[in-house]
């Protein structure tokens, strides 16, 4: 038996770890380095004004986004209100009754595929389908587009999620008589409850931050969202319009709406990762 020397072993060990370790470091520093410029930069722009105040004319100061706010919470609701629910009986057919079907493996497969699609395809498919034919932007367009890319999202999450739910519960619930429907929904939902509420947390900050979609499909207005058939106001599409603009105060607007966004997801995400690490103790 030839006896090899644990030294080369212990040095690549340390040497991997040293690697991780640095590009970790890496990139926590960069994330504060973002997260600073955007906070430096963007606290100066929050006040009364940048929320109660629709934007001004070119050359003017002051003003703000309220229309823009207003504009991205009235499509993201329409968003949730339409992805989620499809999301969740698409993973509810791939945990509970497509597990080994092929229509559940090809529904599983494009799934996947979906969430690998830069979301500005998504928003040439939706401009193709629903802006072209009515010659207008809208807000509903805008709506599908983030509809779209949150559905895969919930509905791996749910399937991962009900998958985690032990088969003793499915079977007590079976045994005592309940139908399966009634299982899956008043049984099985609520042991994955806040894992479910977490992959909707997920998918609801992953499309908070998209700009490429609702640049195709909503666009963006100066005026209020009284109406989502037309072009809709929104904090994305504003940031880019005012970031690339020469004025500076619509530039601190932009740093200032882009704290906005960024606090938001950030509070999305961490109450996601302490509700999904609350479901894996």
């Amino acid at each position: 038996m030839i006896v090899r020397s644990a030294i080369p072993r212990k040095l690549v060990d340390f040497g991997v770890k040293v690697i991780s370790s640095l590009a970790a470091l890496l990139g926590i520093t960069i994330l504060a380095w973002i997260l600073y410029e955007v906070i430096k930069r963007g606290a100066a722009a929050l006040n009364w004004s940048f929320f109660i105040h629709l934007p001004t004319p070119p050359g003017l100061t002051g003003g703000g986004v309220a229309n823009a706010i207003l504009g991205t919470l009235i499509i993201t609701l329409l968003a949730t209100l339409a992805g989620v629910p499809t999301g969740l009986l698409a993973g509810i057919y791939l945990a509970e009754f497509g597990q080994h079907s092929r229509l559940g493996s090809l529904v599983r497969f494009t799934s996947n595929v979906m969430m690998g699609i830069p979301s500005i395809i998504v928003g040439l498919f939706i401009y193709t389908l629903l802006v072209l034919p009515k010659h207008h932007f809208s807000g509903y367009a805008g709506s599908a587009a983030l509809a779209v890319i949150m559905l895969p999202i919930v509905a791996r999450t749910t399937e991962d999620m009900l998958r985690l739910v032990p088969n003793a519960l499915r079977e007590s619930a079976l045994a005592l008589g309940a139908p399966r429907w009634k299982t899956t929904l008043q049984v099985v939902f609520r042991a994955a409850k806040t894992g479910l509420i977490t992959g909707v947390l997920l998918a609801i900050a992953r499309v908070s931050g998209e700009t490429a979609p609702l640049l195709f499909t909503a666009l963006n207005s100066p005026y209020w969202p009284t109406s989502l058939n037309r072009p809709t106001a929104n904090l994305t599409v504003t940031i880019f319009n005012y970031a690339m603009s020469p004025y500076t105060d619509w530039q601190e607007i932009a740093w200032g709406a882009s704290l906005l966004i960024m606090s938001a997801v950030l509070v999305l995400t961490v109450v996601a990762r302490v509700a999904l690490k609350e479901v894996k103790k």
